[in-house]
């Protein structure tokens, strides 16, 4: 029982540092590949202090690493589960998967039949 608890922390502390609309903004351009600082700004329209505060963010929870080359510093996935995570994210959201629709939160039944709890389509 003790796995199931250490294992439901590490999961909420992971998606506690993408339950972030700035640092998921930054995070899905990078599934396709590394970005410098000057193109995550251009691409993403963040003002630079909001975007070095979530990089640094996310280098420390060993989201995105870096690469220093010249006077360009690289960012880039780095974490084997936020990779496949923002890979999915990306594939749905940001790369026109199923953003178009509507996604409405719908009461599900639960094992007695009351509709009490909640449950998203995802289509």
């Amino acid at each position: 029982m003790k796995d199931i608890h250490e294992n439901a922390k590490l999961a909420s502390s992971f998606l506690g540092v993408l339950a972030n609309q700035n640092r998921l903004v930054i995070l899905c351009p990078l599934v396709e590949g590394e970005k410098n600082v000057g193109e995550l700004e251009k691409v993403l329209g963040l003002r630079q202090p909001t975007l070095s505060q979530q990089l640094a963010r996310l280098r420390a929870d060993k989201m995105v690493e870096t690469r220093r080359e010249s006077k360009h510093i690289y960012y880039s996935l780095c974490n084997e589960d936020a990779e496949r995570v923002i890979g999915l994210i990306f594939k749905l959201f940001c790369a026109g998967g199923s953003q178009e629709k509507e996604r409405k939160p719908q009461a599900a039944p639960d094992k007695d039949g009351d509709k009490n709890s909640l449950n998203v389509e995802i289509y």
